[in-house]
C-alpha cells in the first residue's frame, strides 16, 4: 500500500521552505527534487523507521 507524507524542509539554496511528498512504504531513499522557489536540485536522503518517525537529510546537488 502507498502511504505519502508530506514535510517541510529548508532549501539548501534559497533557504526557502519546501515542501516534500515522503512514500512511507519506502524505508530508505535518495533522491532530487527542485526548489519550487529557486529551481535548484536538492538532493534528499530520507530515512523511514519502523515507528513512523522520519529523517530528511538534505544537500546541495552542486556544491559550489
Amino acid at each position: 500500500m502507498l502511504h505519502l507524507t508530506e514535510h517541510l524542509i529548508q532549501c539548501p539554496y534559497c533557504w526557502e521552505p519546501v515542501e516534500v511528498v515522503v512514500d512511507m512504504s519506502v524505508s530508505e531513499q535518495t533522491y532530487v527534487e527542485d526548489c519550487f522557489v529557486c529551481c535548484q536540485p536538492i538532493l534528499l536522503n530520507v530515512l523511514v523507521a519502523q515507528d513512523g518517525q522520519v529523517n530528511i537529510d538534505v544537500s546541495r546537488e552542486n556544491p559550489d
